[in-house]
């Protein structure tokens, strides 16, 4: 019976999506459309095809990544809400120097270090609210917010003076937009990784008939916007593992975030694991904002548009993957494909735009709450146990 109350905790965050999906439906029904038609849309627009399923890949790198840094920072005992910040900076980081130095280095050795120069980035702006907490006692959550607002207008500073495109300056017509990075420095698409391998045929060259089958191999055959920082997302997801439950730091992180005052007890310096929880989450955050530069935009731009909206989805992301970074893979996946979805039915069925953001909020709403009630229920259940 035990075990099948677990099972049934563990159950929560999908109970929790399939209401969510239920409220839309009767708001979407209330609206005149046909709910039918508005969810298939949705699901073969993720889904259905190979432009779908890449697109939905390509968002959920990004979630992925913030999703890995949530896990480290919950674990640690404290909540990072300024992922978009952190992801704003490590963008900016990888764009000043990739056009400042792309075409001094070859591919692979600039890559890799734009990437850690946009990973650094985000390690320092996560280890600000951290250090602030750990000295002062100031809340993170409002370090972190604030610190997402701080960004912004660095970035906009900067799109509109040092980082300014020259083209845009010669034209007269000031977009605030850096230059595009030197193509020695743009991340591998898959389809590049597959001929490397030698599976350049393309799915017509193969022979496939027409459906998903065609589509999914195609995904990685054919051209498509899905590039290769998808294998490190996932490599990262296993390093994070690693790192978390399988080293000495990574077990004293999870200490201070479980005990505080035990893991003080037990000779551990809570302030350090502390700051080293959110400067982690910030560097994997700032990964992120490197990742979507190098390997989808080449460029920066508006700020929030570049991180849109990563930084909050990804702790929704996290929390549906109950923590834990392999969890975190298929919740980023479903995410991602709910966001590319999401803009398909809208234009299939013709809702308006904040139809849309009104369906993930309830998701939001739903999968947040159901993980609270399920630490409550967990907690009980625990207690139980214990005296029985």
């Amino acid at each position: 019976m035990r075990r099948l109350r677990r099972f049934s905790i563990q159950l929560l965050p999908i109970i929790a999506l399939i209401g969510a999906l239920i409220i839309g439906a009767v708001i979407l029904y209330l609206q005149d459309v046909n709910v039918r038609e508005a969810y298939t849309a949705m699901a073969v627009g993720a889904f259905g095809t190979k432009n779908g399923m890449a697109d939905t890949l390509v968002k959920s790198i990004p979630l992925l990544f913030v999703a890995l840094g949530i896990v480290i920072a919950y674990r640690g005992g404290v909540i990072n809400i300024g992922a978009e910040g952190q992801l704003i900076m490590g963008a900016l980081a990888t764009t000043y120097f990739g056009v400042a130095y792309g075409d001094s280095l070859g591919p692979w050795i600039m890559i890799p270090m734009l990437i850690l120069l946009g990973t650094a980035a985000g390690f320092v702006w996560g280890a600000i609210p951290g250090i602030l907490k750990a000295r002062l006692a100031v809340n993170e959550i409002l370090t972190t917010i604030m610190l997402n607002q701080v960004a912004i207008q660095i970035a906009f500073f900067l799109l509109r003076g040092p980082m300014l495109d020259p083209d845009q300056v010669a034209q007269g017509t000031n977009v605030p937009q850096s230059a595009r990075l030197p193509k020695v420095a743009d991340l591998p698409r898959m389809r590049v990784l597959s001929q490397l391998f030698g599976f350049d045929q393309s799915t017509k060259d193969l022979g496939m008939a027409d459906g998903w089958r065609k589509e999914f191999v195609g995904l990685f055959i054919d051209s498509s916007r899905l590039h290769t920082g998808l294998l490190v997302a996932i490599l990262m997801a296993i390093v994070v593992w690693i790192f978390m439950w399988r080293t000495t730091i990574g077990y004293r992180i999870r200490a201070v975030g479980q005990n505080p005052a035990a893991a003080r007890y037990a000779g551990i310096n809570v302030q350090r694991y502390t700051v080293l929880a959110l400067a982690l989450s910030g560097a994997l955050a700032g990964m992120a904002g490197a990742i979507e530069i190098v390997g989808l935009h080449h460029r920066m731009f508006e700020p929030t548009a570049v991180s849109a909206g990563y930084g909050f989805s990804g702790i929704v992301a996290a929390l549906f993957g109950k923590l834990h970074p392999f969890g975190a893979i298929p919740a980023s996946l479903l995410f991602g494909g709910l966001l590319v979805g999401g803009d398909k039915m809208q234009r299939a069925v013709q809702v308006p735009n904040v139809m849309i953001t009104v369906l993930l909020g309830i998701i939001v709403l739903f999968v947040v709450s159901s993980d609270l009630w399920a630490r409550r229920r967990m907690e009980k259940l625990e207690k139980e146990e214990v005296s029985g």
